[in-house]
């Protein structure tokens, strides 16, 4: 089990997490922080293991912390549990106040690799995000939907980024374009949305291992991800780590069957960004056949003629339109009647 989550304050509403390349362009700017002296500085201790915990003395302040060698700020991912590390790394944290307007110095420690570790790539390695904040809160979110799927006891569960958090279900936590035809396709079925914004692969490994999902009782698991790691990562990278989600789930629900879906195409036009998401599919597609994985390639259907994505299907070329949602729930549907075990309409 993890360790008892610290969380911050819940913010209002959640919102577009608008994906271009690179990810966070569109993102809004973060607040800034004052550095005062009454917040401590978190320590760092790492076992030989590899694990690394950090520790706040400060009462009631939020640690935020980094692997990637970014200096923490009010959005950065919150320490919720101790972060596996034996391959080795930069960590950097800081001390919060809970309004995230105060913050303490930074601390800094570099690990090297435990005996016999490899080098991971960073979709591997799983951590905590808060990119959109304050339109919403990552950790709040996290509670909020592992509640959730634990007490419906969910058969059937969405899992993904802001694509699918846009689709609907609750928690209505922020504009959901898809929303009516989530409740046409899903309101009368056991179904719960663990989609969040700003995901990248390694952020939503680290929830499926922080029991978002371990309280469902899964027939099917739906899983859309990726799109968020084009611009940083590789198409082996990033098929790496979906192939780990895809383990996750089977570990933890292994009754259910997985519907993988191919990463939708992205951007009014055929580019590189489309040409690296073909590459991933084409790697994950591998999977299909393997642990109860069905791979499910519907992302032809977004498409002009022409290879085009218009806005009336995509409004920001990204994100499904309530036509675009219906598309997609559409061409799902015949596969979900099936392995749900349910009679055909």
């Amino acid at each position: 089990m993890p360790p008892r989550l610290r969380l911050p304050a819940i913010a209002a509403l959640l919102a577009l997490p608008l994906l271009s390349v690179p990810p966070c362009a569109q993102a809004a700017p973060p607040p800034k922080a004052e550095v005062v002296a009454s917040l401590a500085a978190p320590t760092m201790q790492r076992d030989a293991q590899g694990t690394v915990t950090l520790t706040g003395a400060t009462p009631g302040a939020v640690i935020r912390y980094s692997i990637d060698g970014s200096d923490p700020g009010p959005k950065t991912g919150p320490y919720l549990a101790p972060i596996v590390l034996p391959a080795g790394g930069v960590v950097k944290a800081r001390a919060f106040s809970e309004d995230r307007k105060q913050m303490s110095e930074l601390v800094e420690t570099k690990f090297e690799a435990t005996p016999g570790a490899t080098a991971q790539p960073s979709t591997l390695v799983p951590c905590t995000q808060d990119r959109d904040w304050p339109i919403y809160d990552w950790a709040v979110r996290h509670a909020a939907v592992t509640k959730i799927a634990t007490e419906k006891k969910a058969s059937l569960v969405f899992i993904g980024d802001s694509i699918t958090q846009m689709f609907g279900g609750e928690p209505h936590d922020r504009p959901q374009p898809g929303k009516d035809v989530w409740e046409q396709f899903y309101g009368k079925r056991n179904a719960a949305n663990l989609g969040f914004g700003y995901d990248f692969v390694e952020n939503t490994l680290w929830r499926l291992r922080h029991g978002e999902l371990d309280g469902a009782a899964a027939k099917v698991v739906v899983i859309l991800i990726g799109t968020n790691n084009v611009s940083r990562n590789t198409p082996e990278e990033i098929a790496a780590g979906v192939r780990a989600i895809c383990a996750e789930v089977h570990e933890r629900q292994p009754a259910a069957k997985t519907v993988l879906m191919a990463v939708f195409p992205r951007g009014p036009k055929p580019d590189a960004p489309r040409a690296k998401i073909d590459a991933i599919n084409k790697l994950i597609a591998d999977l299909d056949g393997k642990n109860g994985i069905i791979f499910f390639d519907i992302g032809a259907k977004f498409l002009e003629p022409d290879g085009s994505i218009t806005r009336e299907t995509m409004g920001d070329f990204l994100h499904p339109t309530a036509k675009g949602y219906g598309i997609w729930a559409r061409e799902l549907e015949p596969l979900l009647t099936k392995l749900l075990g349910e009679a055909k309409p």
